[in-house]
C-alpha cells in the first residue's frame, strides 16, 4: 500500500517546531512514499518550502490537504481547530499528553483516529526514546530560563546562579532524575550553581552520582527531603515523570509559601499536569505568574523556543518509527511491542492503561484492539 504522510504547520502558541525536517522527508520519499508538507510549516526555523520540495515533498496550501493524508506526523497535540480534520483509518503520530487533557481525549475518541503518542513509545531498555530528546532540551532550557527569571529586572531575587569569588552560588533543586533532570543538573553545574537532585530511584541516584561526582548532591525522595530542599532553593526545577499518567503533586502550596520571594519554579512536568500544586499551563506569550511571591514558569511547549534544534533532534528519533508505519501500517504495531506502547487511542477505544485510569475510561489492551 502506498501511504501518504502529511506534515502540518503547528498552530500552538509560539510553536515553531515542525514534524519533520527536509532531510527526514527525503528519507521517506526515497523509501517510496508521498509526503505532503503544509506551506510555511518550517519557514520560521529556516526550513523553506523550496527545501522541502527539493527533498521530494508536495507543498500544500491548507491543513485540510495535509490531514487528508493516511499518516499525520506532527509535534504537539491537535488543538480544537484541528479536531474536525481527524478521521477513522488515519494514523496520528505526535505528542499527546492525554492524562491532563480530557477534552483532547474526548475528541480523539470521537474521531476514531489511531492516535500514537511519542511520549509512551518505549525501547528494549525501558526508556522513552521519542520523549527523551525533548526532555533533554527542556531540562537544559529550564536552567537558562530559571537563571533569567532570577534576575532582579525580571522580578527575581537578584541571584547569579554561579555566584562569584567570595559570594555563594545560587541553590538549584531538581526533582526527578530522568533525562530532563540529568540535563538540568548538567547545565546548572556548568554554571557553577549548588545543585541537588531528588529522585525515588536509588539506582538512578547512584548513576547520577557516578556521572557528575561530588559536585552534585543527591537525595532520596520523601516529602521531608523535598520540603527541606525546596524552601531553601533559589531555583526549583520539576522534572517528575510517570509515563502516561498525570504528574504527582510533590511540591505543595505550603512549601511554596515558605520559599524566598523572587525564587523561581520551572515546572518541566507541566505537559503532564505539573508536579507543583500551584502549577497551571502557561504560554510563551505569558510564561510566568506569581504565587506567594514565587515566580512560576509553566510553558507547555518549552522546546518550541529552540525550535530548529528541537525539530532536528525530534526527527532523528521519530524517522524510523514513521518509516515503519508508512511501510506496514497497523502491522507495525502488531510486530513491535515498543511502538505499540505508544498507541493511546484506537477506533474510539483508550488503549493506554495509565490514560484510561486517569481519565476514567475503560481500558482496552492495544493488541486486542487492533486485532
Amino acid at each position: 500500500m502506498s501511504r501518504v504522510i502529511g506534515v502540518p504547520k503547528e498552530i500552538k502558541n509560539h510553536e515553531y517546531r515542525v514534524g519533520m525536517t527536509p532531510a527526514g522527508v527525503r528519507q521517506i520519499v526515497e523509501a517510496g512514499f508521498e509526503v505532503r508538507v503544509e506551506t510555511l510549516a518550517g519557514t520560521p526555523i529556516g526550513f523553506t518550502d523550496d527545501m522541502y520540495k527539493d527533498a521530494g515533498a508536495k507543498i500544500v496550501a491548507t491543513p485540510q490537504e495535509v490531514y487528508a493524508s493516511d499518516i499525520v506526523v506532527k509535534v504537539k497535540e491537535p488543538l480544537e481547530a484541528e479536531f474536525p480534520l481527524l478521521r477513522e483509518d488515519q494514523i496520528l503520530f505526535c505528542y499527546l499528553h492525554l492524562a491532563p487533557d480530557p477534552e483532547q481525549a474526548k475528541a480523539l475518541i470521537a474521531s476514531k483516529v489511531t492516535a500514537i503518542a511519542y511520549e509512551t513509545v518505549t525501547d528494549n531498555r525501558g526508556r522513552l526514546p521519542l520523549l527523551e530528546p525533548m526532555s533533554e532540551i527542556a531540562g537544559r532550557l529550564s536552567i537558562q530560563v530559571g537563571a533569567n527569571y532570577l534576575q532582579l529586572n525580571k522580578g527575581g531575587r537578584g541571584i547569579l546562579l554561579g555566584g562569584v569569588p567570595g559570594v555563594s552560588p545560587g541553590k538549584v533543586v531538581i526533582i526527578g532524575g530522568g533525562a530532563a533532570g540529568a540535563e538540568a543538573a548538567r547545565m546548572a553545574l556548568g554554571l557553577g550553581a549548588n545543585v541537588t537532585i531528588i529522585d525515588i530511584d536509588l539506582s538512578r541516584l547512584r548513576h547520577l552520582d557516578a556521572l557528575f561526582g561530588p559536585a552534585l548532591h543527591t537525595l532520596y525522595s520523601t516529602s521531608t527531603t523535598i520540603e527541606d530542599a525546596v524552601i531553601h532553593a533559589d531555583l526549583v526545577v520539576g522534572c517528575v515523570l510517570v509515563p502516561g499518567k498525570k504528574a504527582p503533586k510533590l511540591i505543595t502550596r505550603k512549601m511554596i509559601s515558605r520559599m524566598h520571594p523572587g525564587s523561581v519554579i520551572v515546572d518541566v512536568a507541566i505537559d503532564q499536569g505539573g508536579c507543583a500544586g500551584t502549577s497551571r499551563p502557561t504560554t510563551h506569550d505569558n510564561p510566568t505568574y506569581l504565587v506567594d511571591g514565587v515566580i512560576h514558569y509553566c510553558v507547555t511547549n518549552m522546546p518550541g523556543s529552540t525550535a530548529r534544534t528541537s525539530t532536528m533532534a525530534l526527527t532523528n528519533a521519530t524517522l524510523q518509527p514513521v518509516l515503519a508505519l508508512a511501510r506496514l501500517g497497523l502491522e507495525a504495531l502488531r510486530k513491535d511491542p515498543h511502538l505499540r506502547n505508544g498507541l493511546n487511542v484506537y477506533k474510539g477505544m483508550v488503549t493506554n492503561e495509565s490514560v484510561a485510569i486517569d481519565l476514567n475510561y475503560p481500558y482496552v489492551n492495544p493488541l486486542q484492539a487492533i486485532e
